[in-house]
């Protein structure tokens, strides 16, 4: 193999390893938007969880007495 031969090959494996880059870039770039709107969900998920949970626990006191008091 020649030296014009070799950078040839070299510059297609760069090349080729070059837009793997950027394959994957725009795979973990899309994993992040996917995880951040997840949490988003997750964290509105939890703040429903927590109003529905105070909704459900009453407070002893706040209750009217018995009506054989």
């Amino acid at each position: 193999m020649n030296s014009a031969e070799r950078i040839d090959e070299l510059e297609s494996r760069l090349a080729f390893q070059e837009l793997t880059l950027a394959q994957l870039n725009d795979v973990i770039v899309e994993q992040r938007r996917e995880l951040d709107e997840l949490r988003r969900r997750f964290e509105r998920a939890l703040g429903d969880l927590n109003s529905v949970r105070e909704l459900m626990v009453v407070d002893p006191s706040s209750e009217p007495p018995p009506p054989h008091y």
